[in-house]
């Protein structure tokens, strides 16, 4: 099990997704804790790290836990995402190993893995992902 932290960032109905470097597929932003972090402190460090920005403690929202095969890893590894919703300060710009940033809409639902799949399909029922 992958045991992961995501940040659902939605604008005008999209959702902001990033690409690592040397990969092909899109991911909500966020990643692995450290040991001894709790979800909070992990997701602030990934956020930070990649995006480039601070996420507002304060305004954490937990938004759902999702789990699924995990994209790329042998059959049978799964991942577990908790996702949470943040209000955040600075300037969205892609770090460290990301590549690019963009934003998707449900329309771009096969172009995601499978946790990921998941969550576009929940936000979607919420009407909080556009067609």
């Amino acid at each position: 099990m992958i045991d992961k932290l995501a940040w659902i960032f939605l604008q005008d109905g999209k959702i902001l997704m990033t690409r690592s470097r040397n990969k092909d597929t899109f991911y909500i932003p966020g990643g692995k804790r450290e040991a001894g972090e709790t979800d909070e402190q992990a997701l602030l460090r990934e956020i930070a790290e990649e995006l480039s920005v601070r996420l507002i403690p304060k305004s954490l929202q937990p938004a759902g836990t999702f789990q699924a095969q995990a994209h790329g890893q042998p059959e049978g590894v799964e991942v577990r995402m908790q996702c949470y919703f943040a209000d955040y300060e600075g300037q969205l710009k892609a770090a460290a190993e990301i590549a690019e940033m963009a934003w998707f809409t449900y329309a771009h639902l096969p172009e995601v893995g499978p946790v990921d799949k998941l969550i576009f399909r929940w936000l979607h029922d919420r009407q909080l992902l556009v067609d």
